[in-house]
């Protein structure tokens, strides 16, 4: 673990034991590194777009790779909260740092929310504004939310095999009030599959928190080839 002491005043040596802190799930190294971003005056967008982004990354690919596990990246992510909550309040003074809005959800149904919340917390930290309706989401709700806050992208999980149809219901009443025609639809979940999204009409399936994430800034960066 890494302490306050181990922090150079150089701006890339705070930002390499940032972006350490959250690969290592050092919570309270995290929370240094970012009162020491603050102190610098390092821009708090700088600090999680070259440090917790890429750190959070590394640790998406070693849990892809089975060196970390469900656990290690929800400690990773706990770590990337914790610093988190120091640079928030300072964030509004970055222009440009908010790059879309999301709406997020667990269908209706289901009370699961371990993976919603990984990617919740993931696409606020690359600078996303989400809206998260919670677990057992409703149609009507998720329909409203995209009606009141105009997302960019709107994600749904499921974790459970009955409540899967849920999402495709929040599809087909979101035709209906004519709010899909701008809107990107994200699905995932454990039984959720990329077929079983083309089939209810969903613009993308997600494996996993990383994954989702990475696509929905490849929508808004119009960096995805497709």
């Amino acid at each position: 673990m890494i302490s306050a002491t181990e922090i150079g005043d150089n701006m890339g040596d705070i930002l390499e034991v940032l972006r350490a802190c959250i690969i290592d799930m050092d919570i309270a190294g995290a929370r240094n590194a970012c009162q020491e971003v603050i102190a610098n005056g390092i821009s708090p967008y700088e600090a999680i777009s070259h440090a917790m982004v890429p750190g959070m990354r590394i640790v998406g690919e070693k849990f892809e790779r089975g060196e970390y596990f469900l656990l290690d990246l929800i400690a990773a992510g706990a770590a990337m909260e914790e610093g988190l909550k120091i640079l928030e309040p300072h964030l509004a003074k970055d222009e440009g740092s908010r790059i879309g809005g999301v709406v997020i959800g667990t269908v209706q149904g289901d009370l699961h929310s371990i993976g919603k919340d990984i990617v919740s917390m993931l696409l606020r930290v690359t600078g996303f504004d989400v809206v998260d309706l919670g677990v057992d989401a409703s149609t009507e709700r998720f329909v409203e939310a995209v009606r009141v806050h105009k997302p960019t992208i709107l994600g749904m999980s499921a974790l459970i095999t009955p409540t899967m149809p849920e999402m495709g219901k929040v599809i087909s009443a979101l035709e209906k009030a004519e709010l899909k025609r701008h809107l990107k639809v994200i699905v995932g979940g454990a039984p959720v599959t990329k077929e079983y999204a083309v089939m209810i009409r969903a613009d993308a399936y997600a494996p996993n928190a990383v994954a989702g994430a990475n696509r929905c800034r490849q929508w808004v960066t119009q960096s995805d080839p497709e």
